[in-house]
């Protein structure tokens, strides 16, 4: 696990929220807080669609980031910062079973719950944190350490400062 501070909180949120940086990732949870506690559940209701449209569209379990953002932003935008943020993304599963490829580890996709990116803000101070779920019990650290050392390069590519954080 990771943990960065962003050190330019309003370049980061414009990364966010305006430009496509995050748009392939996935989006589990949102929580605001602005005048009103806001939250949205990324997870897809398939109900809603019929079995063609579900194959069409190759829907994965939460809804696209580039979907919900400009609900988020909406929520957002104004004269005044929200008191709290909590954004909860993770990578399609295309995009895991690529990183797990890359990083060599001796898991298979159907072992991997998800590889996360926490979002938080509170108090003038925006965090990152990496997470990785996987459902089978390993010592192996190697999926970790690749998905962590992932972020500070994506990080690193898309101009966005940041810092270790203790």
């Amino acid at each position: 696990m990771l943990s960065l501070k962003i050190l330019d909180v309003k370049s980061f949120m414009g990364s966010l929220l305006i430009q496509k940086v995050f748009d392939s990732f996935l989006l589990s949870e949102a929580e605001i807080t602005t005048y009103a506690h806001f939250s949205i559940e990324g997870r897809m209701n398939m109900k809603f669609y019929t079995e063609e449209e579900k194959e069409e569209l190759k829907l994965e379990q939460y809804a696209k980031w580039s979907e919900i953002k400009p609900y988020v932003f909406s929520i957002i935008k104004g004269n005044k910062l929200p008191a709290f943020i909590k954004i909860v993304m993770l990578l399609s599963s295309e995009n895991t079973e690529r990183v797990l490829k890359q990083s060599g580890a001796s898991l298979t996709p159907g072992d991997i719950n998800g590889l996360y990116l926490n979002i938080r803000y509170e108090k003038d101070i925006l965090l990152i944190t990496t997470g990785t779920s996987i459902s089978t019990f390993t010592l192996d650290k190697t999926l970790d350490n690749y998905w962590d050392e992932s972020i500070r390069k994506f990080l690193k590519k898309e101009n966005i400062a940041a810092e270790d954080y203790s």
